[in-house]
């Protein structure tokens, strides 16, 4: 029996309805002949997120973007301890267990600005980066860029992991150089990894993109808990340094295996394929083909439908970081010097580094269940503006040691309240300007507008940190 097949395409024009019913009818009327479902030409089948691999490896990688930036700054005493002053007459066996007291009796030149060194090191090529990334993102491979960094973080992060036990007191500042330029290489790279990483998740469900940015606090509050433990056990300066240092490598070595499945799941393949597919009959607004089909990109486009959100995540992190943590570090306990282990030991790592991790990773969580404002883009500038007040607040708190700004705020409890409060608005509105930003874009343009997120929060990262040295001023 002879029989014809409608091949004409969907969209095809020239072709009546009543004319294309009638090949329809024709064909599902013979009970020899077979039609194959037509859903899959109109939406293609979407794969489950088995086991929920993909949320698990999106917190696992956001863990990482943070930890290595965070071990780096927790090991304070062991930064301390390489460049403290080293006495000739002193064996490397009584040096070693000279008390932290002593090594802090005289602060080195090294000491008293390695910190500082650190800031600049790490803060000036992230923002770089963030921003070269959301440009390159279309022209370097996705793999090249997620696999490469992290594999260049991983090896320079267990170079300094390595001279940890080298004795380095005879070349303190060369070790020092060699250190900066570490943190700068591995800054650089994580900014790659990040911004790329915004971009990924940027095609992703609100569900995945919480889940990358809670990681992020996480890995605060993961690296906050390292620090009490390392306290709690008495560990000396290098031990401490190389617990934070291997721990650091397991996690970096472990995102770098997740991503590499992660890459061959069904689920992130769609995700990453279909919306590019989907956009060769689409068309934006402003009349340009889709990008499959060859049309280019528009940064300008992209860049006024979400500069609301850039705004918004730059304002929060530049208030963030003016007072944290340079300010809240120094902020003391009002019964230290008691004779208690909470005032005297644990209550900067606790309140400064545990509870604001606690707070900024409740605040995600609570934005990724539900958006608000929504549509309203000039409420969501306002509500990072109003943040602004925490920075007197924190400022009139028992920051020490201070010599022009008097004290209003002596007691612990209102000064948790405060961290609290400051944390919950930082991962809220920071998780809600990326969120939101994925909603006023085209599906093609989600990965740049994603990553262009990243370059605002690395600027406000920047800024905030140059306006903390002037803080620290100011008490």
């Amino acid at each position: 029996m002879a029989y014809s097949i409608n091949r004409r395409p969907l969209l095809g024009g020239g072709v009546s309805d009543s004319e294309f019913e009638d090949d329809l009818e024709t064909e599902v009327d013979d009970p020899n002949i077979s039609v194959p479902d037509e859903k899959p030409f109109l939406k293609q089948y979407e794969p489950r997120d088995k086991y929920n691999l993909a949320y698990i490896v999106f917190y696992l990688l956001g863990i990482n973007t943070l930890i290595p930036w965070s071990f780096f700054i927790t090991a304070d005493d062991y930064w301390m301890y390489k460049f403290r002053e080293v006495h000739k007459n002193l064996t490397q066996e009584s040096v070693n267990y000279t008390c932290a007291e002593d090594l802090e009796e005289k602060r080195t030149d090294l000491q008293a600005s390695f910190i500082s060194y650190l800031n600049v090191a790490s803060a000036i090529p992230n923002t770089l980066f963030l921003i070269i990334n959301a440009f390159i993102s279309k022209r370097v491979p996705l793999r090249v860029r997620m696999v490469g960094s992290q594999c260049a973080i991983l090896l320079f992060f267990i170079l300094t992991t390595v001279f940890v036990e080298i004795n380095t007191d005879k070349w303190q500042r060369v070790f020092s150089v060699i250190t900066l330029t570490t943190v700068a290489i591995i800054n650089g790279t994580s900014a790659i990894f990040g911004g790329s990483l915004m971009g990924i998740v940027g095609r992703f469900s609100p569900k995945y993109i919480t889940a990358m940015l809670s990681g992020q606090a996480l890995g605060g509050i993961f690296t906050a808990i390292a620090e009490i433990c390392s306290l709690w056990i008495g560990a000396s300066p290098v031990l401490s340094g190389l617990i934070y240092f291997i721990i650091g490598d397991v996690i970096l070595f472990l995102s770098l295996i997740a991503y590499i499945i992660l890459e061959k799941a069904a689920f992130f393949k769609y995700h990453m394929s279909e919306k590019s597919s989907n956009s060769e009959t689409d068309f934006s607004i402003t009349g340009e083909v889709t990008f499959s089909q060859g049309a280019t990109i528009s940064y300008m486009r992209i860049i006024r439908r979400m500069w609301h959100y850039g705004v918004s995540i730059f304002l929060v992190f530049f208030i963030t970081l003016s007072v944290y943590p340079a300010v809240t570090v120094l902020v003391e306990s009002q019964n230290k010097g008691k004779g208690y282990a909470w005032n005297d030991i644990y209550f900067i790592p606790v309140v400064t580094y545990l509870i604001f991790s606690s707070g900024d990773y409740v605040g995600r969580l609570l934005s990724g269940i539900f958006q608000w404002p929504k549509n309203k883009p000039w409420q969501v500038i306002f509500l990072s503006l109003t943040r602004v007040i925490f920075i007197p607040a924190l400022m009139f708190c028992n920051a020490q040691p201070r010599r022009q700004l008097p004290v209003y705020i002596h007691s612990d409890f209102y000064y948790i309240l405060l961290t609290i409060a400051f944390a919950i608005s930082n991962g809220y509105l920071c998780n809600l300007s990326f969120i939101l930003t994925s909603t006023v874009v085209e599906s093609q343009e989600k990965e740049i507008a994603s990553a262009m997120i990243g370059a605002f929060l690395g600027m406000g990262l920047t800024s905030g940190a140059a306006l903390s040295l002037i803080m620290i001023k100011l008490l």
